[in-house]
């Protein structure tokens, strides 16, 4: 299987996902990937029957980049098929650049046994030594199954085209152990994996998966030595940030909207989008430079912390450590999310892991309360004293340790006891608020560096990162 060297697509490539039999050939995605002209031989190595390797680069910065092919013997992986990507991620190793690789394989060749398994277990060392080092992207353009899963969810992120899959055991063998019948995508399908944190993007089809990683890519370093490279910078996609949020507190908003109006362009590249929606997390530039976002998302279980949104924040917290991107992180949560099956499944523990990321993270680190911060929550999410550069926070916003109306129950449940203790618990609960969760109070007490206007926080969340850098 050859390289070529041109980059072209066919203007009939349809925006739906396609047939099996219509699907692009492995170096036509590498070509898709890459600039034109760009793509060259990976260190004078032969391509196989089923994954062919490459060079080359994206948006004029280098890259190496391989792709499978489920058309001969499945895709699987033998001892040459190991070689030839194994090859491409010690090159990656070396020349310090980011690594792509286009999966489709039904696993280890059965002819092959131990030799396969050996192989795989190759593959998987070298992703682990690359890990932290060069970004690690995998995009699934077909079906993935056994040992093919496991390389991909050991990479950075995960692209899934509409039509991929990925699972460890297929619908067959499923069939055989459990009596039960399903199909591939059911068992391993996009809308699966979008929903249970093991795919990061999806995207419709091939191609426009390749655009998805030519994006991503964008925004990180090529490799955690180096910055991410730097664009000119755009104005936001509002003025006021402050609009987005509702008169009443109770209500929802979608903290997208905030984001929009702080980063360049209003373009805002979320990754993860369908699992733990109450947390949202992605990439964007702020003055022309890369940043990752962690946001609360009130619209969702009114932004509440819980097992997976504690999950999807360590785990996006330290890949932006891992290669210097700095932090921005906007703080909306009534607290951890409350009751048995979040203790059974161990919320405490997940939600330990979001404190250590952001606690053991390097980079630099800015968060701004927007309307509430109650209780551990409000440690958690970057707070100063874990370790943020800078901690601001919106003139209406509450922080403390739980509601006023939550506390007042707690402090005064004798005086309430007795009298008309609706109207008296309304009134201590202005008090309380006034005294204890005003960004004033949490002003003096040092848990907070500033009070700042809406409209000012793209200006001071920029120069506040400039001088963390």
């Amino acid at each position: 299987m050859g390289i070529s060297a041109g980059a072209s697509g066919s203007s009939s490539y349809v925006s739906t996902p396609p047939a099996a039999s219509l699907r692009a050939p492995p170096q036509r995605r590498l070509e898709w990937l890459c600039d034109p002209g760009s793509l060259g031989p990976l260190d004078s190595l032969p391509c196989t029957e089923t994954v062919c390797a490459a060079t080359g680069c994206v948006n004029g910065r280098p890259v190496v980049c391989y792709a499978q092919d489920s058309s001969v013997a499945g895709g699987s992986v033998g001892v040459a098929e190991a070689e030839t990507i194994v090859a491409a991620l010690q090159h990656g190793r070396r020349a310090g650049v980011p690594v792509v690789g286009f999966l489709e394989s039904a696993g280890a060749r059965l002819q092959q046994g131990a030799g396969a398994l050996a192989g795989f277990g190759r593959i998987f060392f070298e992703n682990v030594a690359l890990s932290g080092r060069s970004p690690q992207i995998s995009v699934i353009t077909g079906t993935a199954a056994g040992g093919g899963c496991y390389s991909p969810a050991l990479t950075d992120f995960v692209v899934m085209s509409a039509n991929g899959s990925m699972f460890l055991t297929g619908p067959k063998i499923v069939k055989h152990a459990l009596g039960e019948d399903v199909t591939a995508s059911a068992l391993g399908g996009a809308r699966v994996h979008e929903r249970n944190g093991v795919c990061d993007f999806v995207a419709v089809d091939e191609r426009a998966a390749t655009r998805l990683v030519r994006e991503l890519l964008g925004y990180m370093p090529l490799n955690a030595s180096e910055a991410a490279p730097s664009i000119a910078a755009e104005p936001p996609g509002g003025d006021d940030p402050g609009i987005a949020l509702p008169s009443n507190s109770r209500s929802y908003y979608d903290v997208r909207d905030v984001i929009r109006c702080l980063v360049d362009g209003g373009r805002f590249l979320e990754a993860s989008a369908r699992w733990a929606r109450n947390i949202v997390v992605g990439f964007a530039r702020l003055e022309g430079r890369s940043l990752g976002i962690v946001a609360n998302q009130p619209r969702h279980l009114g932004g509440v912390i819980d097992v997976d949104a504690s999950q999807k924040g360590a785990k996006f917290v330290g890949t932006c450590n891992a290669f210097g991107l700095p932090l921005l992180v906007l703080v909306d949560t009534p607290g951890f999310m409350p009751g048995t099956r979040q203790e059974s499944a161990g919320v405490i523990r997940h939600g330990a892991e979001l404190v250590r990321a952001f606690a053991s993270s390097r980079s630099p680190r800015v968060s701004v309360i927007l309307r509430k911060a109650f209780g551990g929550a409000f440690i958690t999410m970057n707070s100063k004293h874990l370790g943020a550069d800078v901690a601001l926070s919106w003139p209406r916003a509450e922080i403390g340790i739980m509601s006023a109306h939550a506390a007042v129950e707690i402090v005064h449940r004798r005086r309430l006891a007795d009298g008309d203790a609706k109207a008296v618990t309304a009134q201590l609960a202005r008090q309380y608020a006034e005294e204890n969760l005003s960004p004033q109070a949490a002003l003096r007490y040092g848990a907070i560096d500033a009070v700042i206007e809406p409209r000012d926080t793209r200006r001071v969340v920029a120069a506040a990162l400039q001088r963390g850098r």
